[in-house]
């Protein structure tokens, strides 16, 4: 199956995905790859599917979705493999735009400091790009990618695309247990500072990862990853991604799923948690509820107290 959803996404609302990649052609075989380990290892550009053929079955896709009453907000190529190895990406996203919805990529970047590769990512409306690290040595360990492919032409072409791109661009950085990040963080927010994403995604793997060892990373390294990048880019700018449905930033008027539903985001400093059950007309006693209940956690950072939504995804 090639077109599927609309399936519901924070990021992009209701989402008609596209599989213009069969399962699991890539240029990385990263640790913690959700869709299992790679099979086939490729860094050369090819044809995969009949660009036809990927708009006739969006467009079925898209005519079942609208009977049914549903919205779609982005058509989304999210592939089993890494998109931009398709040849006929380009060609594939003009036909789709014939559609009149917006469209999105996410991409692993390993094929970014391509020319050609940036001509076709030009024709999307939001990109995100992948941004493990900036340093060789955890690159190679994170997302074990093809010999053939350099670090500093992947960046470079980054940076690149960002001059040429007036979509919204994101990027996304996966954390893990068991890695030594260092000062690793620090390094990525410089680099994020130059790349100037609309929004730096901050992930943890929540399925079943390629390789066995690997756990989502400490609630404690993630915050520690928000305060860096934050500080980089400012904190309307930095967002987590780690797993939790329901609608982000939703005010049910229900105080203990509000604070969850934004914890589960961004983490929040002592005194915003303060105003925010003001506002609400609650006190503090909600926050030490849910702290019993292990739904929150408490951390520290720079002598301020933070509170965090707890991850349930530590158990895999």
């Amino acid at each position: 199956m090639i077109a599927f959803g609309p399936v519901p996404s924070r990021r992009l609302g209701k989402s008609l995905g596209i599989n213009n990649i069969p399962d699991k052609v890539c240029s990385y075989a990263c640790v913690y790859c959700q869709i299992g380990r790679t099979i086939k290892m490729e860094v050369e550009r090819r044809a995969f599917y009949n660009p036809e053929l990927i708009l006739k079955e969006a467009k079925e896709k898209i005519e079942k979705a609208r009977a049914k009453g549903e919205h779609v907000d982005y058509i989304t190529f999210v592939p089993d493999g890494e998109p931009t190895l398709d040849i006929n990406l380009g060609k594939e996203a003009e036909l789709l735009k014939e559609l009149g919805i917006p469209l999105a990529i996410l991409t692993n970047s390993s094929l970014i400091w391509r020319k050609d590769v940036r001509k076709d990512l030009l024709k999307f409306d939001f990109v995100s790009l992948k941004l493990d690290a900036v340093s060789k040595g955890l690159w190679r360990k994170i997302d074990r990618p093809h010999k053939s492919l350099k670090l500093d032409e992947i960046l470079d072409g980054m940076l690149e695309f960002r001059k040429e791109f007036k979509g919204k661009l994101v990027t996304e950085t996966m954390l893990i247990d068991g890695v030594d990040y260092g000062d690793e963080f620090e390094k990525i927010a410089e680099f994020l500072k130059k790349l100037k994403p609309d929004i730096a995604y901050i992930a943890i793997p929540t399925r079943p990862p390629a390789e066995k060892w690997v756990k989502p990373a400490s609630e404690e390294t993630i915050n520690r990853a928000f305060q860096i990048f934050a500080k980089a880019l400012g904190s309307d700018r930095v967002e987590y991604l780690i797993g939790y449905e329901g609608n982000a930033f939703a005010f049910t008027g229900n105080v203990e799923e509000d604070l969850l539903s934004i914890t589960s985001v961004h983490p929040m400093r002592e005194d915003a948690v303060e105003d925010f059950l003001k506002k609400a007309n609650a006190d503090w006693s909600v926050v030490e509820k849910l702290l019993k209940e292990g739904k929150i956690i408490e951390l520290e950072y720079e002598g301020r107290k933070f509170y965090m939504r707890r991850l349930k995804s530590r158990n895999l």
